[in-house]
């Protein structure tokens, strides 16, 4: 399942121009898979790993609490959390099966839409039905 979203991503990648990392964690946090294109931004791996901590351990996007943790948000100050692995901008996915957080994604290396967007795709290029009906 991770080489297949990453494959999703770098597809939706490479239709934009864009050059990006990529990781694909467990429901922890913890990378399963990563891979950087060719001329993705070193930082751009470290990035996309935390945005996929973040999503895995709030089970959310990760730019979710992008409004909550700015300056006088009733979250301000969260984005230092974990060691300051917890980062708020968008390209962070949950990846869930019948609603059970199964693993997150994280994408980085390009402008926050794009990020997003190839994210999207990553996932939607794998059935995750088919993970719950494999068991």
């Amino acid at each position: 399942m991770a080489r297949e979203i990453i494959a999703g991503v770098e597809a939706a990648a490479a239709e934009r121009g864009a050059a990006l990392a990529v990781t694909v964690s467990d429901p922890a946090g913890a990378p399963v898979a990563t891979a950087r294109m060719d001329g993705a931004n070193a930082v751009a791996a470290g990035l996309a790993a935390d945005k996929a901590f973040t999503a895995a351990a709030f089970g959310a996007p990760s730019h979710a609490w992008a409004e909550a943790t700015a300056p006088g948000g009733a979250d301000w100050g969260m984005a230092g959390a974990a060691g300051g692995r917890v980062l708020v901008l968008p390209g962070g996915l949950p990846i869930k099966a019948g609603g059970v957080l199964i693993g997150a994604l994280g994408v980085s290396g390009a402008a926050p839409a794009v990020d997003l967007a190839c994210a999207e795709a990553g996932l939607a290029a794998v059935d995750l039905s088919a993970i719950l009906a494999s068991g």
